[in-house]
């Protein structure tokens, strides 16, 4: 290839402008100009076309600010990443993208190997985004643990425990395995067990259980409450309490059944109605071997 013709496919098209018009350099400038133009275009033109787009899905989705926040970079940086290729491409540097493309490949390799948990819990963050499971403000369980949601980021969402501890969990963690997310819906079904003697008065009790439900002001009217014998234990005959909360929250949840078996528990000291606690009776001998030879009765 003869100079001229390096000259002018170096700087793309507005190279081979620049050199016929005599302009000194004109590859070399052509070749910025060419990059620079293309490079702004696709960015401005990509974002113009993208975001409307994803801010319509997102809106779809029903997608948070916190979440929204961290895709659109995601977006942003996809968008740079792309506008660098075809500037390339537009400024006529095809050998150097592909060398570009074949050290960015081996690079990426290299760091998925390296960082596998942490694309792992990118991933697991990513699913968090889109599937919902929970979100902050919610109490969640999972493996033993439980709390407050306070921040979902892609690598970790943190969470607050009732008893005021700060949890930094891998979001691997969360979706890994089951959560239990007992807000997440517009009510919740308590099930509260009561157990009372064999010799008291089963519809007596039911009764009572049926009132107390029904004249708490935190327990839902419709669904209304039900009560079921579930067990007959080896020291009482339980009773199941099923109620509603309307709106729950872990605060509604405690408040309501602390205040509703405190009431029940009143009424049955009222009515005499007996809360058996377990019984063991143990059976059985003791015997000393050996006394003979200790102690023998003394001469007359």
């Amino acid at each position: 290839m003869s100079p001229g013709v390096a000259l002018q496919t170096s700087g793309g098209f507005i190279g081979r402008f620049l050199a016929q018009n005599g302009v000194p350099y004109a590859g070399t400038i052509g070749g910025v100009v060419s990059f620079v133009v293309a490079f702004v275009v696709v960015y401005i033109v990509g974002r113009a076309i993208l975001f409307p787009v994803l801010d319509r899905v997102f809106t779809a989705r029903g997608l948070e600010e916190h979440a929204i926040k961290p895709l659109k970079k995601i977006a942003g940086v996809l968008v740079v990443f792309i506008a660098i290729a075809v500037a390339f491409g537009f400024a006529g540097y095809g050998n150097f993208l592909t060398s570009l493309a074949t050290i960015a490949a081996a690079a990426t390799l290299a760091i998925g190997f390296a960082m596998q948990d942490v694309i792992k819990n990118f991933v697991s963050g990513v699913f968090i985004f889109t599937d919902k499971p929970f979100k902050i403000g919610d109490w969640i369980e999972w493996d033993g643990q439980s709390g407050i949601v306070e921040d979902i980021s892609f690598r970790v969402s943190r969470v607050r425990t009732f008893d005021n501890e700060l949890l930094t969990v891998p979001n691997s963690a969360l979706t890994d395995g089951v959560v239990k997310n007992p807000v997440a819906k517009d009510k919740l079904r308590l099930k509260v067990p009561f157990g009372i003697g064999y010799d008291d008065d089963i519809p007596k009790a039911t009764e009572i259980i049926m009132e107390e439900a029904e004249s708490h002001e935190g327990i839902m009217e419709d669904p209304g409450p039900s009560v079921r014998l579930t067990e007959l234990g080896d020291s009482s005959v339980v009773l199941q309490s099923r109620v509603w909360i309307d709106n729950p929250s872990r605060a509604d949840f405690v408040k309501t059944r602390g205040e509703y078996v405190t009431n029940v528990k009143d009424r049955f000291d009222a009515e005499g109605i007996n809360i058996p606690y377990p019984n063991r009776t143990l059976h059985g001998a003791l015997s000393v071997e050996g006394l003979d030879s200790i102690a023998t009765p003394a001469d007359d």
